[in-house]
């Protein structure tokens, strides 16, 4: 497939969308966002894809929301805009396959609520992450607000939404902002060998799981979320006799 704002690639369980907009330091326009929506949903319907792996060419994940093409539109235009932003945002939260955010350079604004709404953050060290909206009057989007207080608590998540600081990739480690923080020759790697190693598990499992997380986070009862696990263990034990009947049978043709 072929894009106009990013790199899409495929390698054997894992995907990779790589967002290409690199002069401008791959700044969010429009067109950007249509790129990773039908990406996304090619990820999602393809099932030979484990893992799907989000990181940035060039010099910068993303510097956030591109200013250039904000400014030149109207109130009607910047709702449209917004409300496609959030849905994109829900479809990736709710991504049944695993999802991991590979930060390199500058991760700001809307590109870090991106990384957020990522199952697994993996930085470089010297990666600068920031939410600058206060700085420039705008406000949060991506689930931001209640993704960050799950992740550094509440009044980290403060610290870090109304200072507008940027941090290093190594201090978001050490708050919990990111898993983990590498040099950056080694990121990529890093993120591969993750996904590798996730895809080697059971995808069904995994939807369960993240599922169940998902509920979790979303305020849940724990009455509700333990029904829910009956529920997501009878299903995994199905599909785990569905394909062992498959093998024996395939087994017996053979013989």
């Amino acid at each position: 497939m072929d894009f106009e704002c990013i790199i899409y690639e495929k390698e054997e369980t894992v995907a990779t969308i790589k967002l290409n907009r690199p002069k401008v330091l791959n700044a969010l326009n429009k067109q950007l966002w249509l790129d990773f929506h039908a990406a996304l949903e090619d990820a999602k319907m393809d099932p030979a894809v484990k893992v799907l792996i989000v990181t940035g060419e060039g010099r910068a994940f993303s510097t956030g929301a591109d200013q250039k093409e904000s400014k030149s539109i109207n109130m009607a235009e910047y709702r449209e805009h917004l409300v496609e932003f959030q849905e994109t945002s829900r479809k990736l939260i709710r991504f049944e396959k695993p999802t991991i955010a590979a930060i390199n350079g500058y991760a700001l604004g809307s590109a870090c609520e991106l990384a957020l709404a990522c199952d697994i953050r993996i930085a470089a060290e010297d990666a600068q992450i920031g939410a600058p909206q206060a700085k420039v009057a705008s406000s949060v989007t991506g689930g931001a607000i209640r993704l960050i207080q799950d992740l550094i608590g509440p009044g980290k998540a403060r610290e870090f939404l109304f200072t507008g600081d940027y941090i290093l990739g190594k201090e978001a480690e050490r708050i919990g902002l990111v898993n983990k923080a590498v040099p950056l020759h080694q990121l990529m790697d890093t993120a591969r060998k993750m996904a590798n190693k996730i895809a080697e598990q059971s995808d069904f499992s995994i939807k369960m799981i993240k599922k169940g997380l998902l509920m979790a986070s979303a305020g849940i009862s724990l009455e509700g979320l333990m029904d829910y696990e009956i529920e997501a263990n009878l299903a995994c034990a199905s599909v785990t006799k569905q394909q062992d009947d498959i093998k024996d049978l395939d087994e017996r043709k053979k013989s």
